[in-house]
């Protein structure tokens, strides 16, 4: 992908006078026991005990310690347990933080390019994570999906939840790098490596679609790496999903990236199915992920919207026939007409590219539980162009 074709922070995608109103998630978790940990069961139930600071216990180091060398994608901004002067009581010391900050147990080291991520050093132990520092007041609307999925080998984990007077310290998993860095790095990826990665990021969708969660604003920027070689990916970013009540996923959110957003989100002025929007964005990044270039580019962005409406792209030659089913079968301007996630997790695709029996172990491997299709009355059709 060139410079130019590089997706920015997103952005409200405003097509009326007045703003979108997006969708609200319920109150969540008045009151919270037992300690966050990963894969612990008390969690899967919404209940924890976040750690409380003591503000004696933050303070800010003269000199950054040394770490493994992170990949310069990698996502991390955060504080750690230090020896110099302690804050001030009340004083949660991140905003603006230009270095290495003591926070409990851990060394919270500030890195370019996300605001409120730290790289996170456990002084005891060596191990390194990421750390998200939210607003107290807000912190439990934004860690509630994580709360509620169960746990899902490509979906990011909370691993130990550390309260403030004013903020709230989350910690995760260390990751090794963002899918957009890496493909802009790559220019574009095999098809054996697209199938084996699409795969995973596919089944984190899912699996967030059959628990009533809509990821919006999805893009390759949302999944990391988990890994060092760059082969198991998870889905990092849950803070913006939609949690859905019932079967109706209607949104009214026109918050998203401009390359991933889909023709209905441009055209309606109304609701929109969410989990169609979120098909539509995979299709863009499997395009990516083959081509090496979004299927819909222009540096105006007017120019591009009106591209996505009239849903027209071209797929290279060498692409094969297996795969340009596929992303037709999802870059398609009638939402209807998609694929679900589910289904497109039983794509011919999967199985012509990858040797056998790798699906088979993803899906041991996988906490996913098994879509729930009768495939005797399921119309195979939409899987062949």
């Amino acid at each position: 992908m060139t410079s130019e074709q590089t997706c920015t922070p997103s952005v409200d995608i405003v097509l009326q006078s007045r703003a979108s109103v997006a969708c609200q998630s319920p109150p969540y978790l008045v009151s919270m026991s037992l300690n966050v940990q990963q894969r612990c069961p008390s969690l899967l139930n919404g209940r924890y005990r976040p750690k409380r600071l003591d503000p004696c216990e933050m303070t800010v180091t003269p000199k950054r310690p040394r770490l493994s060398e992170p990949a310069p994608d990698s996502r991390s901004n955060l504080s750690s347990t230090g020896l110099p002067s302690p804050l001030a009581p009340g004083g949660d010391c991140t905003s603006n933080l230009q270095g290495p900050t003591a926070l409990g147990t851990y060394l919270l080291l500030p890195l370019a390019g996300r605001e409120n991520v730290f790289q996170a050093l456990h002084l005891h132990t060596g191990t390194e994570m990421l750390c998200k520092v939210f607003n107290i007041k807000h912190y439990q609307d934004k860690i509630k999906p994580y709360l509620q999925l169960p746990p899902h080998r490509n979906i990011s984990r909370i691993v130990e939840v550390i309260l403030g007077d004013q903020k709230a310290y989350v910690f995760f998993e260390k990751v090794w790098g963002d899918m957009h860095s890496y493909v802009k790095s790559c220019k574009k990826l095999t098809e054996e490596e697209s199938a084996r990665l699409f795969h995973q990021i596919v089944s984190a969708v899912a699996h967030c679609h059959q628990r009533g969660i809509v990821v919006g604003d999805l893009k390759l920027r949302k999944f990391v790496f988990c890994d060092e070689q760059r082969t198991h990916v998870r889905l990092e970013n849950l803070e913006d999903t939609h949690i859905m009540k019932g079967e109706d996923d209607s949104l009214s959110d026109k918050h998203g990236c401009p390359a991933y957003v889909s023709p209905e989100i441009l055209n309606t002025t109304g609701s929109y199915s969410g989990k169609s929007a979120d098909v539509w964005s995979l299709g863009v990044m499997l395009y990516t992920l083959l081509v090496g270039r979004y299927p819909f580019h222009d540096s105006d962005p007017s120019t591009l919207f009106t591209k996505i409406r009239r849903g027209q792209y071209c797929i290279p030659d060498e692409i094969s026939p297996k795969a340009k089913c596929l992303i037709r079968s999802l870059l398609r301007k009638d939402p209807s007409e998609r694929l679900t996630a589910s289904e497109i997790l039983l794509h011919q695709w999967f199985h012509a590219v990858l040797e056998p029996g790798y699906l088979d172990k993803e899906i041991k491997n996988c906490d996913q539980t098994v879509p729930d299709i009768q495939i005797d009355d399921f119309d195979m059709s939409c899987f062949f162009c």
